[in-house]
């Protein structure tokens, strides 16, 4: 059962959400050969303070 985990800042829509998960699930089916139903996203939402790139959070 493939799981994809999508970390990213927080402030995305429900819909940009459903639609992510709509094209992701497509393309592990499609290319792992798998079912929708064995396929899971979790989105987790990220504050910019809680990110750092580089050494510097994505906040400053």
């Amino acid at each position: 059962m493939p799981l994809v985990i999508v970390k990213l800042y927080e402030g995305r829509t429900i819909e940009q959400k459903r639609a992510a998960a709509k094209a992701i699930t497509d393309v592990i089916v499609e290319t792992l050969k798998t079912t929708p139903e064995a396929t899971q996203v979790i989105f987790e939402d990220v504050k910019r303070s809680d990110w750092a790139i580089a050494g510097k959070l994505a906040s400053d």
